[in-house]
């Protein structure tokens, strides 16, 4: 088998193995690559008052249990807190997604909605999963995807070379067909 049907070959297989993860990764990326400028991904950021967060922890904990009292009752429940000082601004992120914004002067709520992007994330990496999927089959089909760039560029310039060299193989022929004509005196 030649190097090149060889090439053919394994570019269609690898592609078959990991057409499945490698569509999610696209269109979760496509999603991730909007999620500021889509408020049902992200919910876009306010503005709070001032700069510097002038809260403290407690009232922060509290003013989460008033704006979600069903999903935040604790410091268990809060999966991170997101300090914005241009803005004024704290962003607190439940473990059920749901995004709390407070301004950082007040402790006032601007802002609850859900926030599908740490999902998104985990789909796109294939951690929602589990961590055996996202290696053993997230982490091989981004494996698989270089390989696939590597055989496609591979099969993309394959036929440029091979009509430059026949044309500098007829052109080489021509210049030896002229030379052999060349009556003796000349050559």
């Amino acid at each position: 088998m030649t190097f090149s049907a060889w090439n053919r070959k394994t570019h269609y297989w690898l592609a078959i193995l990991c057409a499945l993860p490698v569509l999610l990764v696209i269109l979760t990326g496509l999603l991730l690559q909007v999620k500021k400028q889509v408020a049902w991904i992200q919910p876009p950021e306010k503005r709070g008052s001032g700069e510097a967060p002038r809260i403290d922890f407690a009232t922060l904990l509290n003013a989460c249990r008033t704006a979600l009292p069903e999903q935040v009752r604790d410091w268990g429940d809060i999966n991170r807190i997101d300090v914005r000082p241009k803005r004024g601004l704290i962003k607190v992120t439940t473990k059920n997604h749901w995004e709390i914004q407070l301004d950082a002067g007040t402790g006032q709520v601007l802002q609850v909605a859900y926030r599908r992007s740490d999902i998104i994330e985990a789909l796109h990496d294939g951690s929602w999963f589990s961590d055996t999927v996202r290696y053993g089959v997230f982490l091989p089909s981004g494996i698989l995807l270089l390989l696939l760039w590597v055989t496609g560029i591979y099969l993309f310039f394959l036929p440029i070379f091979v009509r430059r060299r026949k044309r500098q193989l007829s052109a080489k022929s021509r210049t030896e067909k002229t030379v052999r004509t060349l009556p003796a005196k000349l050559s």
